[in-house]
């Protein structure tokens, strides 16, 4: 359901920008209603996608009781330092655009480094179950 919301959002956003650039021709809220209109079909296209994988939950249905939401609810990343280090090679890399660009180039190979072991962190590292 929430899906749908986002993508009506979405689409509401972009019928108002439509609206909007032929009445004001203001081109700044015509783009912010633009980017309005992606993000809400982004997040209602992902829901929707998502949604359907996963199937019908709990709450979704008309005759859920309490006890249908217990129990594990899936996988959750412990706590990582990968997201400091993006933001201090972020730093570093805005940093290069003051000081040289060899700092900017140090810096964005270093993002791009942990950026990527940020994402493939489960699988080098996968959860132990426990018993």
């Amino acid at each position: 359901m929430e899906g749908i919301i986002f993508s009506f959002f979405g689409v509401f956003a972009g019928a108002a920008a439509l609206v909007y650039w032929f009445w004001a021709k203001d081109p700044t809220g015509t783009a912010a209603l633009t980017l309005t209109t992606g993000l809400g079909l982004l997040v209602g296209g992902y829901l929707i996608f998502t949604g359907r994988r996963i199937g019908m939950r709990p709450q979704d249905l008309p005759d859920a009781e309490v006890a249908d939401g217990a129990g594990e609810l899936g996988h959750f990343t412990p706590g990582s330092y990968y997201p400091f280090l993006i933001g201090a090679s972020s730093v570093t890399a805005a940093m290069g655009l003051v000081f040289g660009i060899w700092l900017l180039v140090l810096g964005l190979a270093m993002v791009v480094v942990f950026a990527t072991c940020l994402v493939f962190e489960n699988f080098w590292h996968p959860p132990v179950p426990e018993d």
